[in-house]
């Protein structure tokens, strides 16, 4: 019998990475996002921080890399094209800082098979096990 699902729900993938300073300048040049909360050690050690924090986005986009690689092998399969269509309730909840290291845990939750959707809860932590930014992902499956 065939599976109602691209996946099990509770299967889990993780993503670990320490955050460079040549991430962060890397990403600020590409965006356009030069705040001093990035690149201004100076400014940014005389505030609660202590220093340079790495963008959200950039996060973000260290929660994409997992995402993509809980969907390898699974194009063009039965249930179609896997497509971000967006992350829902995005928070940080803890500066991740220059050299931090930091392990997204992306946990695949339910699949609509009706609408095409699957969700996904993703965790961000700090290599003191603080959590520092969630969310839930959302995930079309386009048919081929």
């Amino acid at each position: 019998m065939a599976s109602s699902a691209p996946f099990l729900p509770g299967e889990t993938h993780r993503f670990r990475k320490t955050v460079g300073e040549s991430d962060v300048y890397l990403f600020a040049g590409i965006t356009g996002d030069l705040s001093p909360n990035h690149v201004d050690e100076a400014a940014m050690a005389r505030t609660p921080f202590g220093g340079r924090i790495a963008h959200g986005a950039l996060i973000v986009g260290y929660m994409s890399a997992c995402s993509t690689m809980a969907c390898e092998g699974r194009r063009s399969g039965p249930f179609g094209t896997p497509v971000s269509i967006g992350y829902d309730r995005i928070r940080f909840i803890a500066p991740v800082r220059i050299g931090d290291t930091i392990e997204v845990t992306y946990v695949l939750d339910g699949f609509d098979s009706d609408r095409r959707r699957s969700t996904a809860s993703v965790t961000v932590t700090n290599q003191s096990g603080d959590t520092v930014a969630v969310a839930t992902h959302l995930m079309a499956w386009v048919e081929d």
